[in-house]
């Protein structure tokens, strides 16, 4: 079985893949700053890379300002890859996002979509994994569209959101499989406005705030189209559901 190093290995997605990975025989080390290892700073790399096959990416910016997320993705990624270079590494395999590929102004996705390109012209063999928007951040999407305490304003874009459990099952099987030099592209398994995404979810958790569909709100600090954040056709599709992830995961507190 392999090596498989998982940059962010103690976050949300990483964690969960580092889990799967190692139940499946593989050796999965999760790399993360507070195990001694910073794609950021290049601190730990050359050390937890030796003799490592395969490496996966799942770190996120700790910042999503718009110079601060640009310098993370393309700092981190320009360190990682010379690494992977250096050790030999032959499967690079990154989550990212739905809809970078298309036009919008999201920052974030800017910044997505510049660490997608280091990866396609590194020369190592890649796979990169897009997912839908994660069930897990429902909150914090009503959270910063909230108006005072009680209007939530989100745009009627449509969406098809997944669990984080299933994002990681996704990012595990590349990571095990063959690299695909391209793109793969995963969701969930139904479509929502996003304010009927939040609504039902606040609903559920009896947050009382109200949610309205608004054509001037933003998503992550700009406009988006209809169709901005919904997979391709032939996606890999999930059957978690909503409903199914609501009861199981109650807010944090």
């Amino acid at each position: 079985m392999a090596k498989i190093v998982v940059i962010g290995g103690t976050g949300l997605i990483g964690s969960k893949v580092v889990a799967k990975l190692t139940e499946h025989g593989h050796d999965a080390v999760a790399a993360a700053p507070n195990t001694g290892v910073n794609s950021l700073t290049g601190e730990g790399l050359s050390e937890a890379l030796a003799g490592a096959q395969v490496v996966v990416d799942v770190s996120n910016s700790p910042s999503f300002a718009d110079d601060d997320v640009m310098h993370f993705f393309t700092t981190s990624t320009t360190n990682l890859l010379a690494a992977e270079a250096a050790a030999g590494v032959g499967h690079h395999v990154a989550l990212t996002i739905v809809g970078t590929d298309r036009p919008q102004n999201i920052p974030y996705f800017r910044a997505k979509s510049a660490q997608e390109t280091l990866i396609r012209e590194s020369g190592i063999p890649y796979s990169l994994v897009h997912a839908t928007q994660f069930f897990e951040f429902l909150g914090s999407i009503a959270d910063i569209s909230t108006d005072g305490d009680h209007t939530v304003h989100l745009p009627g874009a449509l969406m098809q959101p997944m669990a984080a459990e299933d994002v990681a099952t996704a990012v595990a099987r590349t990571a095990a499989g063959e690299p695909v030099n391209g793109d793969i592209e995963i969701a969930g398994p139904e479509q929502f406005t996003m304010d009927e995404f939040v609504r039902r979810g606040l609903a559920f958790r009896n947050d009382p705030r109200q949610v309205v569909q608004d054509p001037d709100a933003q998503y992550y600090g700009a406009h988006i189209s209809k169709q901005t954040l919904l997979p391709a056709q032939g996606a890999q599709i999930f059957t978690t559901s909503l409903d199914e992830w609501l009861p199981a995961n109650p807010p944090r507190r």
